[in-house]
């Protein structure tokens, strides 16, 4: 027998075929605009709500600014001529380090041992912790933290737990570097100071960018 509640409960009408097909399209653009997985949790692109809502281009939301974009491909110049590429890989454009099924990370900058990379399928995620994690500001939503400090925390413990020896981050509207190491002091300086990558290799922010604001 039917309860009263269930008899007055109101009835949804079914969804019309084109609104079945704006369900899909929104659920494939909402996953288009993933940045990163927290343990099967989305991290979106900050923006995204402007781009479901329709005042920007997914492009919009993905792209780098000059500063960000010049800083990364001369790093890796950097790295790329400074390192023995015979003995390390140094990777770049966003690259998913993956720690589980459902949770992996974005990194601008990573280097690897060649040897790390044995047995990897190139054309997926690295499931493998790079020696060292570069990162150039970020793109992630915040919403779901409680601060923009918690998410930088977390995600540079989070490479540290994963394997990865030192994580960089160089924050360009500060024109500060944070480094952390697993079982030392995370250390803060300015752009104008080194910044040593590995024992053979280092870099001036400031030198880098040759003084570009």
């Amino acid at each position: 027998m039917q309860t009263m509640e269930a008899i007055n409960k109101p009835k949804h009408s079914p969804l019309t075929p084109e609104q079945r097909q704006r369900r899909v399209e929104r659920a494939r653009l909402l996953k288009s605009l993933v940045y990163e997985m927290w343990d099967g949790k989305p991290v979106y692109y900050v923006g995204y709500q402007e781009v479901l809502k329709g005042t920007k281009t997914v492009e919009q939301v993905m792209g780098s600014s000059i500063l960000q974009s010049l800083l990364v491909s001369r790093l890796i110049f950097q790295l790329s001529s400074t390192l023995d590429m015979d003995i390390y890989a140094v990777a770049g454009n966003e690259l998913g380090v993956q720690f589980k099924k459902g949770d992996w990370r974005s990194c601008d900058v990573a280097v690897f041992m060649l040897q790390q990379l044995e047995g990897e399928d190139w054309s997926k995620y690295a499931w493998v912790p790079p020696k060292i994690a570069i990162e150039v500001d970020t793109k992630a939503d915040m919403g779901q933290f409680e601060s923009s400090f918690e998410y930088y925390e977390k995600k540079t413990t989070n490479f540290l737990e994963f394997g990865v020896e030192k994580v960089i981050w160089l924050f360009t509207k500060s024109r500060k570097v944070w480094i952390a190491e697993s079982g030392k002091d995370w250390i803060i300086r300015d752009w104008s100071q080194t910044v040593e990558v590995l024992p053979e290799c280092e870099f001036i922010p400031d030198n880098l960018m040759n003084r570009t604001k």
